[in-house]
């Protein structure tokens, strides 16, 4: 007599989150979750237009400290991208095993945040140390090729976790 397959529950459904405040890839992440046919969810502080698809949701959260962090982090797994430039909000979901993406394209990973989160001290250390106007200046301005770059990080990610 043979023993029945065991049940193998089927993988969590993908879906995206975006730290959306200012997120300035939120038309390229539409673009391409419409294309999979996955579910993006838009976090923030204040309300915005987004387009009308039932693939396309906003939360909004409230105003405190990190509510939107908080938000997205306890929904981040396997199954989960976030899209953000919070480095320490990156950290956090790459712990929770969420594929991490920055508004360039570039992956947060388990190997790279580490030295992510150091860069990131180090700029405040320097900007802290700064007079006003002696500034360092921001990030560089965002371009065509990282919006590109950006695209075709999202859309790698989309494909593997759809393999899985």
């Amino acid at each position: 007599m043979t023993k029945p397959a065991a049940h193998t529950p089927a993988p969590a459904p993908i879906t995206i989150y975006v730290d959306a405040d200012a997120c300035p890839v939120k038309e390229e992440i539409y673009k391409v979750a419409l294309r999979h046919t996955v579910p993006v969810i838009i976090v923030s502080n204040s309300p915005f237009r987004i387009p009308d698809s039932a693939l396309i949701s906003r939360v909004v959260v409230n105003d405190s400290f990190d509510a939107a962090d908080d938000w997205i982090e306890e929904r981040a797994s396997p199954a989960a991208i976030v899209i953000t430039a919070d480095i320490l909000l990156a950290e956090r979901c790459v712990k929770a095993d969420a594929a991490v993406l920055a508004h360039n394209g570039k992956p947060f990973t388990k190997d790279s945040i580490g030295s992510a989160i150091a860069t990131r001290a180090i700029m405040a250390d320097l900007r802290s140390g700064m007079n006003a106007g002696d500034g360092i200046g921001g990030p560089p301005p965002f371009t065509k090729q990282d919006r590109s770059a950006f695209l075709q990080s999202l859309d790698q990610v989309l494909v593997k976790l759809a393999r899985r």
